[in-house]
């Protein structure tokens, strides 16, 4: 992990947020390749769920919303975590972080139970003894005009789809859709996390890639079952191993009050084994029911052929862009032998970060052997063409094989070489990353070329 964090900002995927002040506690800033990398992931991720599908539709709802809108998705009453703090050092810790911890200590004598209460835990940092847990609620409150008091409280959203269950009305109306279909939306939710971590995992400011898909209740279980094979198909779709990913589901204990089955894609983290990466959920009609309830709107459906009339199951996919982002990364992440041939690191590993085509920051790097004017000039030429289409980048800067290594550092998909023998050929050398094939191929047909590669 650490290996990766560095890598991450020695290239510009991902900065501590406000660094140059100490930094801001679990918020990022994606730099000029990390930008490029998790649009990449949305785009992907919309392409799959509304660009390719008649049935789903996209929405952008506002951050801030009515504060009745959580109140009815139980947020501001229920939606917290359990803290406890230490009497001695006074940190701050989750409770069920803290017991799933030392349930899972590899030095857990096998006759001993794992601890049952918070009572039974010390303070990891000291040793010290804890306070009883209490629970802390996550929305990030703001305010809304000139005075700051309870009448103009509001909140940032803590997830994108209440904005979708209240706009289901509209998008019915408005796209003439009819059940089954959906309304997906990428967009920025805040947690006012105590104890958030792991880099990019957990954070205080994240984006979510949310799918909610209204159905007829008889139906609801054929669907959840079409959309956990369809979300885990995207994963492996775009590269990500079998052993690096798995489905768990949750516990009777763990369920959401109105969930009636929930299932998790996990990833094999370096920071405390599986994590959750993304989640699929039957969540009933509780959703709509209680807004219908607390606005006094009609959430109901009646089905044109039929007429009969019901309040919509949602089907809930969702998934973090930037923990997917960070998934690729570690699924992709790989130290070689030197296969550059840069010779200052003939004994030095080298990294190759393994990104599918779609998801790589940059498609084409482009290289002129030399700094000689005559093939800078051919380089930009084509650097420029392949820009109308692909991320390009040019790299004149060092030996050809410490660039080479530079653009495997980052996952480029392939390097184009102008070299001593185009002027007279017209042609340059492609290299593939992954098979470290070179082919001659001929400038104008480079368009063509890369079409083929990078588009199919």
């Amino acid at each position: 992990m650490d290996k990766l964090i560095s890598l991450a900002k020695r290239r510009g995927f991902v900065f501590q947020s406000s660094e140059i002040y100490g930094g801001f506690g679990s918020c990022y800033d994606y730099g000029s390749l990390g930008v490029e990398l998790i649009n990449n992931v949305k785009k992907a991720w919309w392409k799959a769920m509304v660009q390719k599908r008649d049935d789903v539709v996209g929405l952008d709802s506002a951050i801030i919303m009515h504060p009745r809108v959580w109140e009815a998705s139980g947020h501001v009453e229920s939606f917290s975590d359990p803290l406890v703090d230490c009497k001695q050092c006074k940190k701050r810790f989750r409770a069920d972080h803290l017991l799933e911890a030392a349930s899972m200590k590899p030095d857990l004598e096998a006759h001993k139970e794992p601890p049952k209460s918070i009572k039974d835990i010390v303070c990891p940092e000291c040793g010290g003894e804890l306070t009883e847990p209490r629970n802390f609620n996550l929305l990030m409150k703001t305010f809304i005009g000139a005075v700051e008091d309870e009448t103009s409280q509001a909140y940032l959203r803590g997830e994108t789809c209440q904005g979708i269950y209240v706009n289901f009305k509209n998008i019915l109306d408005s796209s003439r859709q009819k059940l089954p279909f959906g309304i997906a939306q990428i967009g920025k939710a805040f947690r006012n996390e105590i104890t958030p971590g792991n880099y990019i995992f957990r954070t205080r400011e994240f984006e979510q890639m949310e799918m909610q898909f209204f159905v007829n209740p008889k139906e609801a279980d054929k669907w959840y079952d079409y959309w956990r094979e369809q979300r885990m198909q995207w994963y492996k779709d775009l590269g990500m191993k079998d052993e690096f990913i798995r489905w768990r589901q949750h516990s009777k204990e763990e369920l959401a009050h109105y969930a009636k089955a929930a299932w998790d894609i996990e990833f094999d983290s370096p920071f405390g084994g599986w994590k959750e990466l993304a989640g699929v959920h039957n969540r009933g009609n509780w959703d709509l029911s209680r807004h219908g309830e607390y606005s006094g709107v009609d959430l109901s459906y009646t089905d044109p052929t039929t007429q009969e009339k019901y309040i919509p199951y949602i089907v809930e996919t969702s998934d973090g862009a930037g923990r997917a982002m960070l998934a690729f990364l570690l699924n992709g992440y790989e130290e070689v032998e030197t296969r550059s041939g840069d010779e200052e690191a003939k004994h030095e590993k080298e990294v190759v970060l393994h990104l599918h085509k779609s998801l790589a920051p940059i498609k084409v790097a482009v290289l002129p052997l030399s700094k000689k004017e005559e093939l800078q000039k051919v380089a930009h030429e084509i650097k420029d063409s392949l820009a109308e289409k692909w991320m390009t980048q040019y790299d004149e800067t060092g030996s050809i094989g410490k660039r080479y290594r530079r653009q495997d550092e980052i996952g480029t998909p392939y390097c184009v070489t102008v070299d001593f023998e185009t002027a007279n050929d017209k042609k340059v050398t492609v290299r593939d990353i992954e098979t470290m094939e070179q082919e001659r191929i001929a400038i104008g047909d480079l368009g063509e070329y890369f079409r083929e590669k990078l588009e199919k």
